[in-house]
């Protein structure tokens, strides 16, 4: 777990209102019994997690592919190849849905807007040497020409819902 008191208080505001402002349908397959807190949920998405993200192209025709997803900070960051489709789309679409599953265990459900954190011709975000770091001793050092091959991307989100069928069994499992 990598989040501050306050991104832990941030993302347990986003999980309580989003699904406050859901639908009734949502809310009755998402309740105090089957979602995560925001700290189980932290310890629940380490290391890599696949994620099914959504895009839109310039047509309005929706696009579904996976990416490496890496929950830090209470938020989706995920890498693709800079000349890869979701680039471009993201570039000039910048709005994304995201779903990690696992099985009937666990549903994580994210939509927001993407920021850019290593722009190609442009300066990178304030904490991209950190980001940079972590993503180096995952896929290790020489895995990728960093600057060139890989863009990255970390997810703002304005929705966020979690499904958990078993808490107590899935945090258990998270628990070092």
């Amino acid at each position: 777990m990598r989040e501050t008191p306050e991104e832990l208080e941030e993302l347990q505001a986003l999980l309580d209102a989003s699904l406050s402002r859901s639908t009734s349908h949502l809310r009755s397959i998402i309740n105090t019994e089957r979602t995560l807190t925001a700290e189980q949920l932290t310890g629940v998405l380490t290391g890599m997690c696949t994620l099914a993200l959504s895009t839109v192209t310039a047509k309005g025709e929706p696009r579904i592919s996976g990416a490496d997803g890496h929950f830090l900070h209470g938020k989706w960051h995920f890498g693709t190849a800079r000349n890869a489709a979701k680039a471009r789309h993201l570039a000039a679409r910048p709005a994304v849905s995201a779903a990690h599953m696992r099985g009937e265990d666990l549903g994580v459900f994210t939509h927001g807007t993407v920021e850019i954190l290593n722009p190609q011709h442009g300066e990178p975000a304030a904490d991209w040497p950190d980001l940079l770091a972590y993503f180096k001793d995952f896929y290790g050092d020489d895995a990728f020409d960093w600057n060139k091959d890989v863009v990255y991307y970390r997810l703002h989100p304005h929705w966020t819902t979690v499904y958990a069928s078993n808490v107590a069994k899935l945090t258990a499992v998270s628990q070092p």
